[in-house]
């Protein structure tokens, strides 16, 4: 069944708000094996409203609209869905109850007289049932075409779409395909490199296609399958999904929705370590994302931010001649700071950062961007320059990201 979506508010269109409705519906119903071909979305006004339906209409047999059934008068979806099927609007009797029962609800001492619009429903529709809110929904069907008109607040729409809009598509798809999933997370190579190294993997032809998502600083590589059967779903999925471990090995941090602050965690939980951090340019990023999980109490010993030169040398015991010599931002003061912190705190492991995030500071040697990361350990110390690039924001993220990815590599060879 070919299905589009269409998104109505002037909200979306004029970069006030972000159409998470779209994303929702696309994922929910390919779960359930049904595909969305187009989207579109625009504001409110009922001739582009009338033009976006009349043409989705044409290559759809179902359309999925959200947005514009609310009481104001910028809310005209109703009206639009009336005059691009030649229907009449009137007052749906039941609507107009359900407006009364969900104003009681909510506690509404006075009833809006503009509330009998959101009763105000084309002939020859069948209403939506609304749990969460005023504005009922509604659908009919046009041209060969079905059309369900639903709220656009988020949390009305996902009930009114998994309650009647999915069953009743499902009722009328005649051959249902079997579509699954699977992510990976990706830190570290670029997108180019990713696509290199997993060329060949997909395969269209038999159903199976690959997708690279960058979600800075990280990327999402998608593989998904589609097929007539269950059995015949997890035959391309399965070695697929091995056959992209193998080729992107550690760069595959975790799958799903998993984050590399959760994979850090858990590592830290199974190996029994304790970990102390000294940071200067990322300000104690590294120590929130840590503490943001539950639990890290149990591993994690404490956090400095020596930002300064005498914060460096009071608290870490760095050495005067050093920083004259070297500089904070040097692979000698990272080392210096990571077996500092260390030895001050009794952990385990001390990781250590210190850099330029700009967007002054940076020379010729040492243009802005340039980070140090050092992680000292009971088996050794470790120290590398990075030259990262982007705004002040984007370089400290990616000093966070790749401390902890060192982390990360760093407890999987102690198992």
């Amino acid at each position: 069944m070919r299905i589009s979506t269409l998104s109505i508010g002037d909200e979306l269109v004029c970069g006030q708000l972000t159409d998470t409705n779209a994303g929702t519906i696309a994922a929910v119903l390919l779960a359930e094996g049904l595909r969305i071909q187009r989207h579109h979305a625009v504001g409110d006004v009922e001739p582009d409203i009338i033009g976006a339906l009349n043409d989705l209409g044409r290559g759809s047999d179902a359309i999925i609209v959200t947005g514009g059934l609310g009481p104001t008068a910028d809310d005209m979806t109703s009206r639009a869905a009336a005059r691009a099927t030649g229907r009449r609007l009137v007052i749906n009797e039941e609507a107009r109850n359900h407006v009364r029962l969900m104003s009681g609800r909510l506690k509404s001492l006075i009833l809006c007289p503009l509330s009998d619009k959101q009763a105000m429903i084309p002939t020859k529709s069948t209403l939506i049932p609304n749990p969460n809110g005023t504005a009922c929904g509604f659908y009919l069907m046009h041209n060969g075409c079905f059309m369900f008109f639903m709220p656009g607040v988020p949390s009305e729409m996902i009930v009114m779409l998994r309650e009647t809009v999915i069953p009743f598509i499902q009722e009328r798809v005649v051959h249902k395909r079997v579509i699954r999933s699977a992510s990976l997370n990706v830190f570290g190579p670029c997108e180019a490199e990713v696509d290199e190294l997993l060329l060949g993997i997909a395969c269209p032809e038999q159903g199976l296609a690959l997708g690279i998502c960058v979600t800075f600083p990280w990327m999402k590589v998608t593989l998904r399958a589609e097929a007539d059967n269950d059995d015949a779903v997890t035959g391309l999925l399965v070695p697929a999904i091995s056959a992209v471990r193998e080729r992107l090995k550690e760069y595959c941090f975790s799958s799903g929705d998993i984050s590399m602050d959760d994979v850090v965690a858990e590592l830290f939980r199974d190996r029994c370590l304790t970990l102390s951090l000294a940071e200067s340019c990322s300000g104690g990023l590294i120590a929130k994302r840590i503490t943001d999980i539950p639990g890290s109490s149990r591993y994690f010993s404490e956090g400095v931010v020596t930002y300064s030169n005498s914060a460096k040398k009071r608290l870490l015991g760095i050495p005067a001649e050093l920083l004259n010599s070297c500089g904070a931002v040097s692979s000698e003061c990272a080392a210096a700071m990571s077996k500092g912190v260390r030895a001050a705190s009794g952990s385990d492991l001390g990781l250590a950062v210190t850099g330029i995030a700009g967007p002054e500071g940076g020379s010729d040697d040492k243009p802005v961007g340039t980070v140090f990361i050092s992680l000292a350990a009971p088996d050794g110390c470790w120290t590398k320059r990075f030259q990262f690039s982007g705004n002040r924001n984007e370089i400290r993220v990616m000093t966070a990201w790749t401390a902890l990815d060192w982390l990360r590599r760093y407890l999987l060879r102690r198992e």
